[in-house]
């Protein structure tokens, strides 16, 4: 989401990087390039003013450190005043009486009834006990949808008939959550097309029966400020306690996501990541900053490999690397972890300073250069990839035409990890050693 901005805010760094001192004429001329940048990702005007005019402030006559750049000093100050715009974070409130009853609101297509699915496993994992609730009976195939998603992840759905009103629906849910020893109550609301009089007295009824600890606007980051309007909006008429960007993974500017917080004053508690049920991750502030800057964001990799990397796997292929006995077998057993992780650029995006890697590769091939490799291992034979010095000119036919590659392409994957063996052999520092036992299996 955030390509465009990272390109454009590295360029201006880039720059600063060349001075040997900064200038008021080196400071103006930046910003202009920084607003410009914000300005196009679509983040709101007065946000993008109040943001530089913070910067400018900072930055005009510093002292700057000898023991780094000035391109790396604004990026520090750009990284706090991100910081500042985002908010600090907000986790939910699951606190006080039980069950506690979160409230989700939002627009039709915005991904509600998703998102209240993925909030539901995000909140199974996290030990609690949810229940959902179908309360949307203006469209009767979000009542279905939220069925099939609760049989998908086995999280119980609470429905009535569509001719019961919304809040008296509500109302009977949360006597079955008590009878049913579910801890959390979750609310799907009906949406719109847009805000209008009748929906917002629905929502007031329901917030009034239920008395949620929770109300979550859904909003699409897609839709850029329109997301900033219609947040303004529900919280004008329902008092939001937080909100869930969807669609932060497509191909939008991201402004909604850096001024939605600043303009509204409500807190982003999660970010929908993909369209599968367990893409969604906790809002951070500082995540999402040292994203913007393209400086990674290895926290969020490493709690998604807890999730979903099978630690038993991970271990023993670490162990076999630096015993010198990792052979193609256990190579592809990692790929096949690591795949777990989604989409590798994504994945690469998120370790410090390798962003510059997936510039000019697209996500597709990537995937179709990992699809090769996994053809090429699969064709051999067990004895093959145990032992790859087997692997003469008429095996190596045998498995390209098996894999539908060329024997150049057999050829280039072999040199590549035999480049990686002999690297693994020089590893004899005990400090880098454990360095790659965490990045393998350390996850704990």
């Amino acid at each position: 989401m955030f390509e465009s901005l990272q390109d454009k805010l590295q360029g201006v760094f880039d720059q600063l990087n060349r001075r040997g001192r900064l200038t008021e004429e080196d400071v103006d001329k930046a910003l202009r390039e920084v607003r410009l940048a914000l300005l196009e990702a679509d983040v709101n005007f007065k946000v993008v003013k109040d943001f530089v005019k913070r910067i400018r402030e900072r930055t005009v006559g510093i002292e700057l450190s000898k023991n780094i750049t000035p391109g790396q000093q604004v990026v520090k100050i750009v990284h706090d005043e991100l910081l500042e715009t985002l908010g600090e974070s907000a986790p939910l409130d699951l606190g006080g009486r039980s069950p506690h009853v979160i409230m989700m609101v939002g627009l039709q297509g915005s991904g509600k009834t998703t998102t209240a699915a993925k909030l539901a496993l995000h909140l199974r994992k996290s030990k609690q006990s949810p229940l959902m609730v179908a309360a949307d009976t203006r469209r009767p195939a979000a009542i279905e949808q939220l069925r099939v998603l609760g049989r998908q992840l086995d999280i119980p759905v609470y429905t009535e008939d569509s001719s019961v009103p919304p809040p008296q629906i509500c109302a009977n849910a949360l006597k079955a959550a008590k009878l049913g020893a579910h801890n959390v109550v979750i609310l799907d609301t009906a949406g719109r097309l847009q805000i209008d009089e009748a929906l917002m007295e629905e929502l007031r009824q329901i917030k009034q029966v239920t008395e949620p600890q929770e109300i979550l606007l859904v909003a699409d980051a897609m839709t850029g400020q329109e997301a900033v309007r219609v947040a303004e909006g529900f919280h004008e008429k329902v008092d939001l306690t937080g909100l869930i960007l969807t669609k932060i993974d497509g191909d939008a500017r991201g402004g909604a996501a850096i001024s939605i917080r600043s303009v509204t004053g409500v807190p982003i508690k999660f970010l929908g990541t993909g369209e599968k049920l367990n893409e969604i991750e906790v809002f951070y502030p500082d995540r999402l900053a040292s994203r913007i800057l393209g400086m990674g964001d290895v926290l969020t990799l490493i709690e998604r490999a807890e999730a979903v990397i099978d630690e038993d796997v991970a271990e023993r292929g670490a162990k076999r690397l630096l015993e010198g006995n990792f052979n193609l077998e256990d190579f592809l057993e990692q790929l096949q972890q690591i795949k777990k992780l989604g989409p590798l650029n994504k994945v690469i995006e998120m370790i410090p300073g390798m962003g510059e890697m997936t510039k000019n590769i697209s996500s597709e091939d990537m995937e179709a250069r990992l699809k090769i490799t996994q053809a090429i291992i699969n064709s051999m034979t067990l004895k093959e990839r145990r032992n790859p010095r087997l692997l003469n000119g008429s095996r190596k036919r045998r498995i390209a035409t098996g894999s539908g590659t060329t024997v150049p392409e057999v050829n280039q994957l072999l040199v590549q990890f035999q480049q990686m063996q002999k690297m693994m052999r020089k590893l004899k520092n005990p400090r880098m050693r454990q360095s790659l036992m965490n990045m393998f299996g350390g996850f704990r």
